[in-house]
Formats: C-alpha cells, sequence, structure tokens
C-alpha cells in the first residue's frame, strides 16, 4: 500500500482512532502477511463514520476482495441493514464470509461471486453507501451503473483516487490540471475519467480526501 501521509501522521491517526477489534486486527495481519492492498484502518475508519452520517441501511461494493472494507462498514448498519460485497475470487469471497461471521455481521451480508458491474443489475436501490475499489478503468462505469440508485444523502467512495501501484500521480495530477500528461496508461486514465464524471455531476458534491491511497467521497445534494 502507497501511504499519501507521513508515518508519523498515520501514527498519530491511528493513535487518536478509534481501536479496531480483534478481527479487524486478524484482517490487518492477513493484508501485511500477503501484501494484500486493503484500504487500511485510516479509510475503514471513514468508511464507518460516512455510513452513520449517512444513517445507511443498505451498502454496496464494487470489489470486497476478502471483507475488510465490508467489516468496517457493517459496524455502522441496523440489525436488519444490508451490505453487498462482490468479489470475482472465490476464495477471497470466502474469507471474507469467514470474517463476516466472526464479527457478527454474516446475517446484514450478501456474497456475490462476479463480476460486480452485472451484479448492481440484480439490485433495486436504494444504496446509502457505496464504495468502487476494482479496476481502475472501470470505475466511471461503476459510477453510472449506480448512480441512480443513490439518494440525496447518500455517498460514493472511490478508492486509489490519488496513488495506487499502477497509477503515476504526476500523470494524473496533469491532467486534472487540464495539462498535456502525454502517454497514460489506463489505470490512471480511469482515474481520471472518473474523477472528471464524478465533479462534473451536478447532483453531486465531491471532494478529494489523503487517506490510505486516496479517496474520493462523493455526496448526493440533489
Amino acid at each position: 500500500m502507497t501511504e499519501i501521509l507521513s508515518d508519523e501522521i498515520v501514527r498519530f491517526v491511528r493513535a487518536v482512532g478509534p481501536d479496531p477489534d480483534e478481527t479487524l486486527r486478524e484482517m490487518d495481519e492477513y493484508a501485511r502477511d500477503e501484501g494484500f492492498p486493503h484500504v487500511g484502518p485510516e479509510v475503514g475508519t471513514f468508511l464507518r463514520f460516512v455510513a452513520r452520517l449517512a444513517d445507511a441501511e443498505r451498502i454496496f461494493e464494487f470489489g470486497s476482495g476478502y471483507g475488510y472494507s465490508a467489516y468496517w462498514f457493517a459496524d455502522a448498519l441496523p440489525a436488519d441493514g444490508e451490505i453487498v460485497l462482490t468479489e470475482v475470487d472465490e476464495d477471497e469471497l470466502e474469507l471474507a464470509r469467514e470474517y463476516m461471521t466472526a464479527g457478527g455481521y454474516d446475517a446484514q451480508a450478501r456474497y456475490e461471486r462476479g463480476d460486480a458491474l452485472e451484479t448492481i443489475d440484480d439490485y433495486e436501490g436504494p444504496f446509502d453507501a457505496v464504495l468502487i475499489d476494482h479496476q481502475k478503468h472501470r470505475y466511471a462505469d461503476a459510477f453510472e451503473a449506480v448512480r441512480s440508485k443513490v439518494p440525496v444523502g447518500g455517498v460514493v467512495v472511490a478508492d486509489n483516487a490519488i496513488t495506487a501501484g499502477p497509477i503515476n500521480f504526476e500523470k494524473l495530477l496533469a491532467i486534472a490540471e487540464g495539462d498535456d500528461p502525454g502517454e497514460v496508461d489506463e489505470h490512471t486514465q480511469g482515474i481520471a475519467d472518473y474523477l472528471e464524471r464524478v465533479t462534473a455531476d451536478p447532483a453531486f458534491e465531491t471532494i478529494v480526501l489523503p487517506l490510505g491511497e486516496g479517496i474520493a467521497v462523493s455526496y448526493r445534494v440533489e
């Protein structure tokens, strides 16, 4: 994971933030041991906070991996709430089920193996909170697919809005400032396209926060 904040700031944010439970600590250890690119506790805490602010009852994730972000989200849901996890890897989705069960969230979770862009078509709205964290070149498509299902007061969060392994920040910055970035890979272009799409949408107000590898937060205002 490519941290944007300095090590000292990350330590400070973690020190004053809420303590993760034992299952989350195990999930963090798994990410470290396996080199799995999860959102990390700073973003996880923020996701839970956003879900609380939105009074979220239903949540959808485009890309859930082994369930780390879903676990944070689920803690903010009411007992009859619902979170839809999507993942193409069967083993990761099964691991997500194990972790969600360990935390007591299995009853609220729906596990969907397959393409999230196909899965979203099987679900009616509304979704009060949405996380986009799958293939970067498909972020804008994910937003289009879920946009009409997000109510006023709902939030869409996109991970890797600033950096990640394959993203070239200098080129992303050039695009954002209207300069010629030269040749751009599909991952960087995908993030640029997404940010252009959501910031131009008058129904959403979007900001980018330097947490984790950067998150774009779009709040539906109309």
